[in-house]
């Protein structure tokens, strides 16, 4: 056998070049031990690494949300506030002739205020006698016996709603009919 080949029967340590000497077993052992150490903390590492990821873009998607729903409802308080003039102007027309000079000055003013809220997101709830009753959007006064109109459903409108983006400002008042 020439001295660049191994033999299998011979130990390592024998091939081994002078001064690296086998560890003894029990160095060994603790090198596997702090390797598999080391490689779980590793893998702790990276999973709170993803944690924390996940948690960075859970905020951000949060906030964004946030924002969105700021922007949205930013002049709730200022549409809320004009509810009371919608409800005036419209008393206001119901009751004036048609003869009135102002009448007109009144529904210009109507119509304008309402393109103007519309625009920013105010839509009128204004069931007619005979649709459906909706607890999510109107709120029962009372309940009568309206020949015509099916039972549960709208009667009469009191006072109108209103939803800002899909969000329940003022709910509509309605008289129900009252079941046979």
């Amino acid at each position: 056998m020439t001295q660049e080949q191994h033999d299998p029967q011979t130990p390592e340590s024998e091939h081994a070049p002078a001064g690296h000497e086998a560890p003894p077993d029990g160095v060994d052992a603790q090198l596997d031990e702090q390797i598999e150490l080391l490689k779980a903390e590793l893998e702790q590492v990276r999973a709170q690494s993803l944690l924390e990821r996940a948690d960075l873009e859970n905020q951000r998607k949060r906030l964004a949300r946030e924002i969105d729903s700021a922007r949205r409802f930013a002049n709730e308080r200022l549409l809320s506030s004009l509810v009371p003039v919608f409800d005036a102007l419209e008393a206001g027309l119901a009751n004036a002739s048609d003869s009135d000079p102002l009448r007109a000055g009144v529904e210009l003013t109507l119509r304008e205020l309402t393109r103007a809220t519309e625009a920013s997101g105010l839509a009128t709830v204004a069931p007619a006698p005979g649709d459906a009753f909706n607890p999510e959007h109107h709120q029962a006064m009372s309940i009568i016996e309206a020949p015509g109109v099916p039972a549960g459903a709208v009667a009469q409108v009191f006072q109108k709603g209103y939803l800002l983006n899909e969000r329940l400002l003022r709910p509509a008042m309605v008289v129900v009919a009252k079941a046979d």
